[in-house]
């Protein structure tokens, strides 16, 4: 279902339904789902970050990196879209290899591309409980 998601936010953007999404993912099950990683590592070039952002509901208004972590994944940082009318938090990227500096770079790229500001509470220091961005 990730993985439909994800080509889905992609491609609405070019016209891609969510029936040819599904397509999309089946097919490329079929090829290669003998060498396909459980959680795919998320495209962090601008290219594919701008083509999830303009396929998202809503003006996106600020692009932030929130630290997150778990006990399977360890730390690891969420590059969050913010949208406005309406208002959500979407997730283009989850880091999970260098993550600061990954998501400082990817981040920034995004933002200057968007011509938004760019957050990011704690790019030093794993902290779930750093402050967030407030519009």
């Amino acid at each position: 279902m990730r993985a439909i998601r994800v080509v889905f936010e992609a491609g609405r953007a070019r016209g891609m339904g969510l029936y040819d999404a599904q397509l999309v993912v089946h097919e490329r099950y079929l090829r290669y789902g003998d060498r396909m990683a459980r959680i795919p590592r998320s495209p962090l070039d601008l290219e594919s970050l701008a083509a999830r952002a303009a396929g998202l509901p809503g003006r996106v208004v600020a692009v932030e990196a929130v630290r997150d972590g778990d006990t399977v994944h360890d730390w690891f940082v969420d590059l969050l879209a913010v949208t406005a009318e309406p208002a959500g938090e979407h997730r283009p990227a989850t880091i999970h290899t260098d993550p600061a500096a990954a998501a400082d770079r990817a981040g920034r790229a995004l933002a200057a591309h968007l011509a938004v500001p760019f957050h990011f509470a704690s790019p030093d220091t794993p902290d779930g409980q750093a402050p967030r961005r407030r519009p």
